[in-house]
């Protein structure tokens, strides 16, 4: 599956409350678009999150639809995003947090973002080296 991993700049909120962290990291990678004006996305998380504190490591979307009182339908769009940015895997019906935590999940990207990036790097280097462009 392709991973699309985006990263926006934005400014830490200021009062260390979770419910502003979360929407803030999920912000922070793309996760809450411009449509989600009800916070489908933050709910999504933090609902996660919870459940996997309290059911050691795996839940359904079926509970977390149930739970945030959602259609299954939003909150599996909100689950393939995360999925697509690497936060979380699905193995059959349910849900890990990707290295067991938000933390380890995060590192697991920045590892991913750097393969890519050497990817990148390798290809433009013989794009560069074929059109006659050098470094500076």
């Amino acid at each position: 599956m392709p991973q699309q991993i985006i990263l926006i700049n934005l400014e830490k909120p200021r009062e260390k409350k979770l419910e502003e962290d979360i929407r803030w990291f999920c912000n922070s990678f793309g996760l809450s678009s411009g449509r989600d004006t009800e916070n489908i996305a933050t709910q999504v998380v933090h609902d996660l999150l919870q459940q996997l504190s309290e059911r050691e490591g795996r839940i359904s979307s079926d509970t977390i639809a149930e739970n945030l009182d959602v259609n299954l339908s939003r909150v599996n769009h909100h689950i393939r995003n995360l999925i697509s940015a690497g936060l979380i895997y699905r193995q059959k019906r349910a849900l890990y947090i990707r290295g067991g935590s938000l933390k380890a999940a995060v590192q697991e990207m920045r590892k991913d973002s750097e393969r890519i990036f050497q990817e990148l790097e390798g290809i433009a280097e013989e794009i560069d080296e074929q059109m006659g462009l050098k470094n500076r």
